[in-house]
């Protein structure tokens, strides 16, 4: 597709916090919160005419690989947020994107995520086949105050549940898309940890793709403050997510 008239470098999108999106509390689901941060990316790579449909040409994705999300508040039901958007870098298969959410002028939540070009077809990374010299870059310009961090996975970790891939956990790139992964983890968590808002940040780190019927295990380690989860297949890690509580 071509290059949208309105196409920006920095992109801004509004949004209001509807019933579906919310917890019990009112105030936004994790996942919900994952998934404008990718919808608001991918209007990002649409109007810049590097978006899934674009790539496809070449059987080529976008995939996640890491995020990391510092959360001050919560939107709420009815709120009304403004997601803001730029690229950090880009180069061959590799682009770090940064998204802020605004309520009422005021930056309530920061994500930088790492994402990488993916092969569909031969299910492996490559080198963006687009032209996307258009993109202005802002390396300097964070919206998170930490970046990514190594996520420590521990060997006496609990086993907590075993589940195998369906069909509702599978995205448009035919494997497992992340809001899932993380939706599988949260159930797990202390409801009290959720409605009480007490994740002040975190971060997942996606090593293999998982796919329809997979069998994986979720496991769990719990330190002062840390969360961590793992998910496993025939004993690989292939999932990470780390939970830093107030």
């Amino acid at each position: 597709m071509p290059i949208d008239s309105n196409f920006s470098s920095i992109l801004s999108l509004d949004y209001e916090i509807n019933f579906t999106q919310c917890l019990p509390s009112g105030g936004l689901k994790y996942t919900e919160l994952c998934n404008l941060l990718q919808l608001s990316a991918a209007t990002h790579a649409e109007m810049g005419g590097i978006s899934f449909t674009d790539m496809q040409s070449f059987n080529q994705a976008w995939v996640l690989s890491r995020i990391r999300v510092e959360i001050k508040e919560l939107p709420k039901w009815k709120d009304k947020v403004t997601v803001r958007t730029w690229i950090n870098t880009l180069e061959n298969s590799r682009s770090v994107r940064a998204l802020e959410i605004y309520r009422n002028g005021k930056k309530i939540i920061g994500a930088e995520t790492f994402w990488a070009v993916f092969n569909t077809e031969k299910r492996r990374p490559e080198n963006l086949m687009l032209e996307h010299e258009h993109f202005e870059l802002f390396p300097e310009m964070k919206a998170t105050n930490l970046g990514f961090s190594k996520i420590e996975i521990h060997p006496e970790k609990e086993e907590l549940f075993e589940k195998t891939v369906i069909l509702s956990d599978l995205d448009i790139v035919n494997h497992v898309n992340h809001v899932k992964y993380l939706e599988w983890c949260m159930d797990l968590v202390d409801e009290n940890i959720i409605l009480q808002q007490k994740v002040r940040s975190f971060e997942m780190n996606f090593m293999r793709e998982l796919s329809l019927r997979d069998k994986v295990m979720i496991h769990e380690n719990i330190s002062e403050e840390i969360i961590v989860f793992s998910i496993t297949k025939e004993n690989k890690n292939c999932f990470a997510l780390q939970l830093n509580l107030e």
